[in-house]
């Protein structure tokens, strides 16, 4: 294999991987995003029970 052939290998290796590190972060970024959105709607939920018990 020639030279230009190797870097160009090593290239599609060093994108892939970017590309994997990129997906499983966005997994975890996706996962807390979804728990802290329930979290703020458990609270919005409880101040609106609240709020209509006290009228």
């Amino acid at each position: 294999m020639d030279e230009k052939g190797q870097i160009s290998a090593e290239m599609i290796l060093l994108i892939g991987a970017i590309l994997v590190i990129v997906i499983i972060a966005g997994i975890f970024v996706l996962d807390i995003t979804d728990s802290v959105a329930g979290n703020i709607t458990k609270v919005v939920e409880t101040a609106r029970d609240n709020t209509i018990n006290r009228m």
